[in-house]
Formats: C-alpha cells, structure tokens, sequence
C-alpha cells in the first residue's frame, strides 16, 4: 500500500500530526509512506524513520511569484512538475489533515483512489471537501487536534488510544549544542528552564515584562538557569529581557531545527505562547507551559502528560498574571 499524508504547515501543525504517520508505520509496517509538506517544515520530517520519503512543496514561494511578471507561468511550471511527481508514486490512499483548498488540491492530484479528509463543517475551508471521497467527522471526544488527525485513520481500520510523537535526535546537533551550554557554564546537574517569548502573531505573545518578571522569580526562587530561545526577528525581545534581570540568563544562539530539539531536550520546562517551539517541546517529553489568549488551549494545546496550558480569562495574554504561571511553572520544575 502507498499511503500520501498531505500536512502543509505550520511546525506546530506538523508536529501534532506525527502520532498519524508513527500509527500508520505500526499498523502497515510494509506500507510506503510519504508526506507532502512546506519547504519550510520539512527539516522536521527529513529523514524520519516513520517515513519512506518527504515531497517538500514552497506554496508560500507561489504566491510571492504570482503577482510577477511571469511568475504565473513558472507557478504553473513548478506544479505541473510536482503533479507529475506525486502522479508516478501511484498512492492508494492519500490522508488530509490541513482541510484547506490548497491540500485538498494537492490531495486530489495524487490521483489515490481513496482520499480521505474532514467533513464539510470541520474542514477549515469547507471547499476543501469536494477534494476527498471519504469525509470524516471526528467523534465528540475528540477535541485535541492531536486526535482529531488521528480520527482521519478511521476508513483505514486504524485506532489510536495513546498518541505517539517522535521526534528523531541529530548527533551532530547535539554535540553543538552540548558545547554551547559548557561555554555557558551549564553543568549536568543545573536545571534549564526554556523561555520562548516569540510567536508568529503578536496576540500570541506574553507580554515581554512578564516573562521578565517570570524568569526573575524562578532564577532566584527556583535555582534554575534560565534559557531564552528566539527565532527570526525575535532576538530584540529575548535581549529586552534578560537586561532587566539580576542574575544572568542564557542567550539561545541562532539555531536550526535540529539544534532547538537538542536545546529543548536538555531542558527541564519550557514556557511560551502557541507557537512551534512549545509543540516542538511536548512532542520531545520536555515538560511544557503554553499561554493561550486568542486560541483554545483545550483544542490546541501542547500535548502531554507533563503540559499544562493556561488560557487567558478575556482572550488577551497579558491577562495572564506572572505569578500563575510561575506557580505552574514551579510544580512541574519541582
């Protein structure tokens, strides 16, 4: 069986939907498997032992294009030649999980005799749905979104009662990362505790004076080491507070996927709003705090034995106050 799981994006999305691909290794272990995902996803998947191969597509790419002069035409050449490569896989079923137009195109040009997706109203663009023959509605129980890609595997005769992440670990990322906290001074036994104050939107950040306050208390309260990671553009933010505290913070360096999972598996918490890293965490067993304002923590929390989630009482993530999250943050550290 050749089975095409379509998952676009985002990071976070991506890795909810890994228990999908470890479920469908297990359950048709001689199957052939492959995932069509954005190009800026797909080091997440490059190389995954759940996987037989990754089709990196950059619609993102697309649409900067489109608006060029003749940009349609190599739009048109980029995905006639995608097409043709997903046509000659020959897939048997193909599964998807992003519900949007664009995946469900993508779906319906693998050709598969079976594609499976959401039904009409949970799909989060219900056109989406004229691309797909079986269309699933998850059961009522199903509110994470973990489990709602889960769901999906249904028409295959595939249930999953336990989500399974994994996250494959890079040897040489590790050693980077490994010589970087012994520059730093982190010896085996201290205790880092991974601030993430970044997030795609700003409605998705806790305010800055917060996280600062947060890490002051548990430096000096905790005993911790404080760890702050950042992404593109968020150096300023990681910077603005670490110059407000007494003690001195570790400063992430620039760092690729596999470096973060190295950074986040050494960790001993890890605190942020809804963003990749705080996925990239829980799915690694790191234990993990996210702070929801805008989105539903219960639908799109991190997933785990060891996660909380605390969701803002009026949608607005500074409503969330220092001294909650720094007794959840406490409890689990300790």
């Amino acid at each position: 069986m050749k089975i095409a799981i379509v998952k676009l994006s985002s990071l976070g999305d991506v890795l909810h939907a890994l228990p999908v691909a470890h479920a469908l290794r297990r359950h048709f272990p001689e199957a052939h498997l492959t995932w069509i995902v954005e190009a800026r996803e797909f080091a997440i998947l490059k190389g995954h032992p759940d996987l037989d191969s990754v089709v990196p597509v950059d619609t993102r790419l697309w649409r900067r294009l489109i608006w060029r002069p003749a940009g349609a035409r190599e739009v048109g050449q980029k995905l006639s030649r995608l097409t043709e490569r997903i046509r000659r896989a020959r897939f048997d079923a193909a599964i998807d999980l992003q519900g949007l137009v664009k995946s469900g195109l993508l779906t319906a040009y693998t050709g598969a005799p079976l594609r499976i997706g959401f039904a009409f109203r949970h799909c989060r663009e219900p056109l989406n749905a004229l691309f797909t023959n079986r269309r699933v509605t998850p059961p009522r129980e199903a509110v994470h979104i973990v489990l709602r890609y889960l769901s999906l595997l249904a028409p295959l005769g595939v249930k999953v009662t336990t989500p399974v992440f994994h996250v494959p670990s890079e040897p040489e990322a590790e050693r980077r990362i490994e010589e970087f906290l012994a520059e730093q001074g982190v010896k085996p036994r201290d205790r880092l505790v991974a601030l993430n104050p970044g997030a795609g939107r700003p409605a998705k950040r806790w305010p800055v004076e917060h996280f600062r306050g947060l890490a002051e208390r548990l430096s000096v309260e905790a005993g911790v080491r404080i760890l702050l990671l950042w992404g593109p553009d968020e150096e300023a933010m990681a910077r603005s507070i670490a110059a407000g505290m007494t003690s001195r913070p570790i400063l992430a360096p620039p760092t690729t996927l596999p470096e973060l999972s190295a950074l986040l598996r050494r960790s001993a918490l890890m605190v942020a709003g809804d963003t990749g890293p705080l996925h990239l965490a829980a799915a690694l067993g790191t234990p993990s705090i996210g702070l929801y304002g805008p989105t539903r923590a219960e639908r799109n929390g991190p997933y785990g034995a060891r996660c909380q989630s605390l969701q803002s009482p009026d949608g607005a993530l500074a409503s969330i106050s220092p001294d909650e999250v720094f007794r959840a943050a406490l409890e689990l550290v300790e």
